[in-house]
């Protein structure tokens, strides 16, 4: 391997995409399970360059002959160039969460910053903190140990007013988990997540709902890349303008879009037609429900019941909300199920896809048995509608007038910017 990433799991890794649109190099994933794996890959010296994730930020200092002052200030290497016969170990995760903070306009002087995790990203963003000016910086792990404070110490901190995650908790696959209550920070300004897959953690979803700004790592992800890749080539890049042409195209493409509203509003139709348009996987939901069920929704709903319905589309959404660059379409009722609606914002903005009663369609759909259980059932709903929605569009004109709102609504929230 010339040049590629090293770690415990790249299953998730946007690397080699990024690096190869910088650097015109091939780049390979290389994953290492085991402390001993890396330890011998790294013994070897068998690469031109590579960078380093979780766990072995810390573990590859060893095997540096030279170490960059700043990385060895950090304590934590991500970058490794090998020249002649020496390694050469940098940071460059330092420059890639300064760039996430200034994008997001997010600034540590005077601040009280609390840190999830005490691994090597913590340390790099610490120095950040620490070089912004911090007031005070704080850690947090499970176990408290080394000087840190547990999750329960650090809700007795009500003075904390940033909170950057650098754990791999709520990382795919494994989304959904947070473990600290934003609720015990009255003075939060602004939430900092390096994890970048998938880009709303359940801990930016939770301060998006409290109204606080919420920035996720894939900024930081393209960031660093494109300053390793100018010290991989040795050759002077444009690093803010680089930047910017990689991971707007980039998170674009790879966002969902996902599309909610009453039966027979028109989502399938509109959805089918934006996927074309967009570029991306169509994936009907009460289709593939009907697929792992192995019977029409009608029957699910006649022989099992409602509950049971919910159950096979939850499974349905919890697969799928987890995978990128879809347009899906939802049933009705999909935001009665619990967790839905932030499920689907995961990876992309909710649409909200607005009908009048009166032309809903309702052939074969077990719950719109007529205009009054619609009206009652459209009372009942909206409000859900709303607060899972990052936009809403009108359906009562052409399928064209639609599907360009629907597409003007997406690009104007795909890449969320606090």
């Amino acid at each position: 391997m010339e040049y590629g990433l090293i770690g415990a799991k790249l299953g998730h890794s946007y690397s080699r995409e990024i690096h190869q649109q910088v650097g015109g190099y091939t780049y390979e994933l290389r994953p290492l399970p085991t402390e001993e794996d890396a330890r011998a890959y790294l013994s070897a010296r068998a690469f031109r360059a590579i960078n380093v994730t979780i766990p072995y930020k810390r573990l590859v200092m060893e095997y540096c002959d030279v170490i960059d002052p700043a990385a060895q200030a950090i304590g934590a290497v991500n970058t490794v160039v090998h020249r002649g016969d020496k390694l050469y170990g940098y940071n460059t995760d330092y420059a890639g969460f300064s760039w996430l903070a200034r994008r997001h306009n997010v600034h540590f002087a005077g601040k009280t910053v609390l840190i999830l995790g005490t691994g090597g990203t913590c340390a790099t963003a610490s120095a950040v903190c620490r070089d912004g000016g911090a007031k005070k910086i704080l850690t947090v792990s499970r176990s408290g140990a080394g000087g840190a404070l547990t999750y329960a110490q650090a809700a007795e901190h009500p003075e904390v007013e940033i909170v950057v995650n650098t754990t791999p908790a709520g990382m795919y696959p494994d989304v959904g988990q947070c473990l600290l209550d934003l609720n015990a920070f009255p003075r939060l300004e602004a939430v900092l997540d390096v994890v970048y897959n998938p880009f709303r953690t359940e801990l930016l979803l939770r301060a998006e709902a409290r109204g606080v700004p919420a920035c996720c790592g894939f900024e930081m992800l393209v960031a660093q890349a494109v300053y390793a890749a100018e010290l991989f080539t040795g050759r002077t890049l444009d690093k803010p303008a680089l930047i910017e042409k990689i991971q707007r195209p980039m998170k674009r493409r790879l966002a969902n879009v996902s599309l909610i509203g009453m039966p027979g509003c028109g989502k399938s139709t509109v959805g089918e037609a934006l996927a074309r348009v967009l570029g991306k996987t169509y994936v009907d939901l009460d289709e593939l429900v009907e697929q792992r069920a192995g019977m029409p929704i009608p029957d699910i709903f006649a022989r099992e019941g409602e509950d049971a319905f919910r159950r096979y589309e939850a499974a349905a959404l919890a697969d799928v909300s987890r995978e990128h660059g879809q347009v899906i379409a939802c049933g009705g009722g999909v935001i009665k199920t619990p967790g839905a609606a932030r499920r689907l914002r995961q990876n992309g903005p909710v649409i909200w896809v607005r009908r009048p009663v009166e032309f809903l369609a309702t052939a074969g759909r077990p719950l719109s048995t007529g205009r009054d259980a619609l009206l009652r059932m459209q009372a009942e709903r909206e409000p859900a509608y709303r607060a899972a929605s990052d936009a809403v569009i009108d359906n009562t004109a052409r399928l064209d007038d639609a599907v360009n709102a629907a597409r003007s609504a997406f690009e104007q929230t795909f890449d969320y910017r606090a």
